[in-house]
């Protein structure tokens, strides 16, 4: 029943914008403004606070760092040219056609701690007493064993009595004129030579251009500084011996 003096409340005008959105997880129908941060412009400070231009003692690290580098390196060098492998150069044409003035060789110097010198090889030697010239190391080829018995006969070397074969000569012919010293046949001769014990008979592959065991008699074994075993220049004759 209406109170006659009171007017009646008019009827709620109904929303065309429907019921306001609860803002919430999942709800797809969320909106949110993002902020960008203030440009300072001129006065931005672009400085990484973690990166620092080295000091003195940076910079003396650093030095000190390579130094130690370079001379564990020399060390290393040292040790293997010592023990292991030392790069020689050939000074004269005594062992062409194999060797060549002017090239490079490695040489193994453990091969004859570890084995036995072996007719061919390629060795380096030091300068016998009683070579002439003024070079320090000779290189040459082993030919004569201890207790052989080497001798030459109609260009021909005979080990032995048994001819030996050396493509390395390359139809050279092997003579000599002069008695051979240090041998251990007697009297010394020209044409014959009984290598003693530890000693060695070596020749120049170029057999009328070299200085050689001819001359100076066989070398002594402890005199050897190692075995010539790869041509290392000129680089297009790389290879080994």
């Amino acid at each position: 029943m209406t109170d006659p003096g009171v007017p009646p409340s008019p009827d709620p005008v109904p929303s065309t914008f429907g019921p306001r959105p609860r803002v919430g997880a999942g709800d797809v129908h969320a909106t949110s403004v993002a902020t960008e941060p203030a440009d300072d412009g001129f006065w931005a400070d672009t400085t990484a606070p973690d990166k620092k231009e080295p000091g003195l003692h940076g910079h003396l690290r650093t030095i000190l760092e390579w130094v130690a580098v370079a001379v564990g390196a020399l060390a290393v060098a040292l040790l293997i040219k010592a023990f292991l492998l030392q790069a020689f150069y050939i000074p004269s044409g005594s062992m062409e056609p194999t060797l060549h003035e002017d090239d490079r060789v490695l040489v193994n110097k453990l091969s004859y701690r570890l084995g036995d010198v072996e007719r061919g090889d390629i060795v380096v030697f030091h300068k016998p007493d009683d070579a002439p010239g003024d070079i320090d190391d000779f290189i040459k080829r082993v030919i004569g064993l201890p207790g052989e018995t080497i001798s030459f006969s109609g260009g021909t070397v005979f080990i032995d009595g048994q001819a030996l074969l050396e493509d390395y000569v390359e139809g050279a012919r092997t003579t000599n004129s002069s008695p051979i010293r240090g041998c251990a046949n007697e009297p010394p001769v020209a044409d014959t030579c009984t290598v003693p014990a530890d000693t060695v008979f070596v020749m120049g592959d170029n057999r009328g251009g070299s200085t050689d065991s001819r001359s100076f008699g066989p070398i002594e074994v402890d005199s050897i500084v190692g075995r010539a075993f790869l041509k290392v220049w000129p680089l297009g004759d790389l290879g080994f011996l």
